[in-house]
């Protein structure tokens, strides 16, 4: 039986959504990690229990960004041809990043040099800092709008830089992005390290709370006052396929506040993400470990959620031609294509679920300097 293809695009809106959610939770924590290492590791025993805290996991983590990449092909094959071809050389540049991070966690116990073992400490903290602040500056360009639009046989074209997009405002959001991590990091060495590096994570992770929510306030207030919103005028009907060119779309200051009058139960994703990150601060020398990292994964998807409600049904809005914005209602694939990958989404999803559980309780319990000095060669 064929699923209604309204609610099959609102199912993949939000399966895409739980996808990056995921990828911030998982691959968030390691990331964050990686970025402290150099400064919460004062000795090179004390940098391997840093590392080995995530080295295990962290390969499995990143598979949730390569299925979030490959859902939205698969979904949103408009988006992910107007993003990816777009945001060329800051896809590159996130690329070649998250390529230091094999070569760090595999090579970095290759010799007992500490010249050697330090430059792999600080591509570590290369590869982890700069996917961490390009995912916010991409996330803040969604809100202002990208320069593309389409000619009438749907062939896109950017008018946009890679320079462009360092803009104030989406800076601000990179930096939101950076230190949400970084107290969801913070959170998981306070609760896997070394009980004398989950002090010092616990002092900085007070610090990188209390500036994420500041910074997600100041950009809730731009993004109030100042920032264009985009909002449809007129719409064909939300079941047929996919052609953007047929809608019309308003842009004007405050308009990304609309969901919340029209939905207010979306007001609970930034109320969460604000309480959550003043709940880690509070929490940040406390002893619920485990309830701290889930904290900070909460704030971590309101902050998320706060960006996809003010923005639905947009996905990619366009700031040259605003007519031309995607949607999850003109920018989706066939009612076929998304009803068979829902299938397969229902039968794996929970499986690698599963699996994730029984890894991550496997190796469950701290990671201790006695541990990494009594196996030099087997750990990281």
């Amino acid at each position: 039986m064929m699923i209604d293809y309204t609610v099959l695009k609102l199912v993949w809106w939000v399966l895409i959504g739980v996808l990056l959610i995921g990828f911030a939770f998982f691959d968030g924590f390691d990331m964050g990690t990686a970025t402290l290492l150099p400064f919460l590791g004062k000795t090179d025993a004390e940098r391997r229990v840093i590392i080995n805290t995530v080295a295990p996991t962290w390969e499995g983590n990143q598979v949730w960004f390569v299925t979030a990449g490959g859902a939205m092909f698969a979904a949103w094959p408009l988006v992910y041809a107007a993003a990816f071809s777009g945001l060329y050389w800051a896809l590159l540049l996130v690329l070649f990043a998250l390529f230091l991070r094999p070569v760090g966690f595999d090579y970095r116990n290759k010799l007992p040099s500490a010249r050697w073992r330090n430059s792999w400490d600080w591509a570590l903290f290369a590869g982890s800092v700069v996917p961490s602040l390009v995912f916010g500056v991409a996330f803040g360009n969604l809100l202002l709008g990208l320069p593309f639009s389409f000619d009438n046989t749907m062939r896109s074209t950017y008018t946009g830089s890679f320079w462009a997009l360092l803009n104030p405002f989406a800076l601000l959001c990179g930096l939101v992005s950076l230190l949400m991590l970084l107290t969801h990091g913070a959170a998981h060495l306070r609760m896997k390290a070394d009980p004398i590096v989950a002090v010092r994570a616990g002092r900085i992770m007070r610090l990188t709370a209390l500036g994420t929510l500041l910074l997600f306030l100041v950009a809730g207030m731009l993004v109030a006052t100042h920032v264009d919103g985009f909002a449809i005028t007129k719409m064909g009907a939300t079941d047929s396929p996919a052609n953007p060119l047929l809608k019309q779309v308003m842009t004007g200051p405050g308009l990304w506040l609309t969901n919340y009058q029209t939905y207010p139960w979306m007001i609970a994703a930034p109320v969460v993400a604000c309480l959550c990150a003043l709940l880690a601060a509070v929490l940040a020398t406390s002893r619920a470990y485990a309830w701290t990292f889930v904290v900070t994964g909460l704030m971590m998807a309101g902050i998320i959620l706060t960006a996809g409600f003010s923005m639905f049904p947009f996905v990619m809005p366009s700031a040259t031609a605003p007519g031309n914005s995607l949607t999850i209602w003109d920018a989706t694939s066939s009612q076929l294509t998304l009803q068979i990958m829902l299938i397969a989404v229902v039968i794996f999803l929970p499986i690698v679920l599963l699996y994730t559980g029984w890894v991550y309780r496997v190796i469950r319990g701290r990671v201790t300097i006695e541990t990494v000095n009594d196996n030099p060669h087997t750990m990281y």
